[in-house]
């Protein structure tokens, strides 16, 4: 596979908290990566659903101390948004082909190839969870292991094909509207959470909806093109040899789509965490039900979560030393309990 050569990096310094935003030109467009962390720990990527950049979806679960303690301390963390997806993109010139999904899965890779990156974990949420996910099918050696929330993992269904049909021409027609806006939020969150007549909808839903008015549709609907033609993965994820830990919410559209990504997933390598009462974006929405899972799932890396900063692990993970044990649905949990987080009802 030939890779374009032509890259080029800006350095915007001082914005997103202490991030560092890198636009990397690749053979299949520029690409936005905000970095935090530093860049001499192990790497994890991460990748945002339709709409959504690293702020509105992966904020949640990175101003939960507890998370943020396990991450930072053990990664440093590579945003990547998806085409025209990052903060303050200019929309995209209609006359550049749509990416398919595999470009966006190569991307990626070039991405890693910029950075001098070996192989790195990876964190996807729903469309970017299929993403992720593509990306270790094509390119194994370079994954270490897999968080998946909400994932995709099958060709659009006729009803999934319909509904992402009616946000195409609304996209198209009326751009980044109401009614969209209320279609995308169905997609992301809880119906607890999204309110009702009688109760007011929740902080993270309200901040989401004054995000999603910063996406340019013209991006957006270019995102929901390529997402909307991805081919199955079922065949392929036997094969898939990395740790898998996959979150879902109970009330996510996707639920019963994480479920057959799991019973299509080598049960040695894999966990399945089904967090009740909650939505597709378990990130924002229930971050604190990711935290235990996660810690279990990085102590097969030699990784933990300090009782205070210290040194950082510099060695290269090695994802061999799991124990299948420490990923069984008995020493995780297999349902969680419902953990209210950031949420007033």
């Amino acid at each position: 596979m030939e890779e374009s050569k032509d890259f080029i990096s800006v350095d915007m310094e001082k914005i997103y908290l202490g991030g560092k935003e890198h636009h990397v030109r690749t053979g299949r467009g520029s690409v936005s990566v905000i970095i935090y962390g530093d860049q001499d720990k192990p790497a994890l990527i991460t990748y945002p659903d339709l709409a959504l950049n690293h702020v509105s979806c992966f904020q949640g679960l990175f101003f939960c101390p507890e998370a943020a303690s396990l991450l930072l301390h053990n990664f440093c963390i590579y945003h990547i948004s998806p085409p025209g997806h990052e903060l303050g993109a200019a929309p995209i010139c209609p006359h550049i082909s749509v990416p398919s999904a595999d470009d966006l899965a190569d991307q990626i890779v070039e991405v890693l190839n910029y950075f001098g990156l070996g192989a790195v974990m990876c964190m996807g949420v729903m469309a970017g969870a299929y993403i992720l996910t593509l990306f270790a099918m094509k390119y194994r050696e370079r994954v270490l292991g897999l968080i998946l929330v909400s994932p995709l993992c099958r060709a659009a269904s006729w009803t999934e094909w319909f509904y992402n049909k009616v946000i195409s021409n609304l996209l198209y027609f009326y751009g980044m509207c109401g009614l969209l806006k209320e279609f995308l939020l169905q997609r992301y969150f809880s119906k607890e959470v999204r309110g009702t007549a009688e109760v007011p909808e929740s902080e993270i839903v309200q901040a989401c909806r004054k995000l999603l008015d910063e996406r340019q549709s013209i991006n957006v609907l270019r995102f929901l093109q390529a997402i909307n033609k991805r081919p199955d993965l079922t065949s392929g994820l036997k094969g898939l040899r990395c740790r898998t830990l996959v979150f879902v919410g109970d009330n996510s559209p996707f639920h019963s789509e994480a479920l057959h990504l799991t019973s299509k997933l080598d049960g040695r390598y894999c966990a399945l965490v089904e967090v009740q009462a909650c939505g597709s974006m378990v990130t924002e929405e229930q971050p604190h039900a990711m935290l235990i899972p996660m810690e279990y799932f990085f102590m097969g890396y030699g990784l933990y979560r300090p009782c205070q900063l210290s040194g950082s692990p510099r060695s290269p993970l090695s994802p061999s030393c799991i124990s299948p044990e420490l990923l069984s649905p008995e020493s995780m949990g297999l349902k969680l309990k419902p953990i209210k987080t950031r949420v007033s009802l």
